[in-house]
């Protein structure tokens, strides 16, 4: 099959995006694709034919590993070199066209926020993952917490607040507290405040990324990932940072954290949390794959923390580790996700 490998865009996410396209773009071609690799944001400037498919030489070049910090997007916007307005760089729409199916390694706003499936669900482009409604519902958090409180699934109690809202916390809201962007992720913009002080200055960063922010209850206690692949729970695996808390920089810099996979759980406590992660990917209306985070606490309460519609794909990412521990490779995974995704539009 042609498949358009689309990855890079415009979100605090674009290096893990690109590592994830790179990824994913070998391990397809090492299954017998023609799958080339194209920055959405950036385009693609040369001849538009099938060759585009065969080269893959596209954007490859720009790819230095994940830093340890969020690139600067406006920087970003200055190499695309031309004037054309809009988030799709030139070549984008016509290559993805031409493609039997595209495989989405965005990350972040505008790649997994459904504003580029809805795009293409009116274009009748295919694509991996889930659509435009679980995608927006998924990537809002607080609209997401609403959703999957309400089909029973726990979650810590928190709140959202604009600039216009003021810093005054709610009457039933006790420091230690949490402050992140309601639509962020990859820990970008999180911060862990214990104080009045902390918080003002937390908010205050964290509008910096977006104009509507999370606050939540601190919940102390192990942190854990479920990937779920058609609707079926894989094993559980547990994030245990080496120092700090999972944040952008554990994320993706190798040895920053380690990974235990199958998580040391009880059986009851997985299959609890298993149930918990399928009951979010059913709630949220996903498709094909996704991931569900938790933390759980010392009394072995467990609470869902986000649902990640497009999992990192990357050498240190979540998901392949998981399917991995099934017996599942990498490339068998993407290969996976492809068959999955053709058999929704069949």
């Amino acid at each position: 099959m042609n498949i358009i490998v689309l990855a890079g865009g415009l979100s605090t996410e674009r290096d893990v995006s690109i590592s994830t396209g790179l990824q994913v773009c070998e391990a397809l071609r090492q299954q017998g694709h023609h799958a080339a690799m194209l920055d959405v944001f950036m385009g693609y400037e040369g001849e538009i034919s099938e060759s585009f498919f065969e080269k893959n030489e596209a954007f490859a070049k720009e790819m230095q590993g994940i830093r340890a910090v969020d690139p600067d997007i406006e920087e970003v916007k200055k190499r695309r070199g031309h004037e054309e307005d809009g988030f799709f760089g030139p070549g984008v729409i016509e290559l993805c066209r031409m493609a039997d199916i595209v495989y989405m390694a965005l990350h972040g706003a505008d790649g997994e926020n459904g504003k580029v499936q809805a795009a293409f669900d009116l274009l009748g482009i295919k694509y991996t993952g889930s659509g435009y409604l679980g995608s927006a519902v998924a990537m809002d958090k607080a609209l997401a917490k609403t959703v999957f409180m309400a089909a029973g699934v726990p979650a810590a109690k928190g709140y959202t607040l604009t600039r216009e809202s003021g810093s005054k916390l709610p009457e039933d809201m006790k420091f230690p507290l949490v402050v992140k962007p309601c639509c962020g992720g990859s820990s970008v913009g999180v911060y862990f405040v214990e104080d009045q002080k902390q918080y003002e200055e937390a908010l205050e960063a964290a509008f910096h990324y977006e104009e509507e922010l999370v606050v939540e209850e601190c919940i102390n206690g192990r942190e854990f990932s479920v990937g779920v692949l058609g609707g079926e729970a894989l094993p559980i695996i547990e994030i245990i940072p080496k120092e700090g808390f999972y944040d952008y920089e554990t994320k993706y810099q190798p040895g920053m954290a380690t990974d235990v996979c199958p998580a040391e759980l009880t059986q009851e406590q997985t299959e609890r949390m298993q149930a918990y992660a399928v009951k979010v990917y059913e709630a949220l209306k996903l498709e094909t794959y996704g991931r569900i985070d938790f933390l759980m606490d010392a009394n072995g309460d467990m609470y869902c923390l986000e649902a990640n519609t497009l999992p990192g794909m990357t050498p240190t990412s979540l998901l392949p580790q998981e399917a991995a521990a099934t017996g599942m490779s990498y490339k068998v995974l993407c290969e996976e996700i492809i068959s999955m995704a053709l058999e929704k539009y069949n």
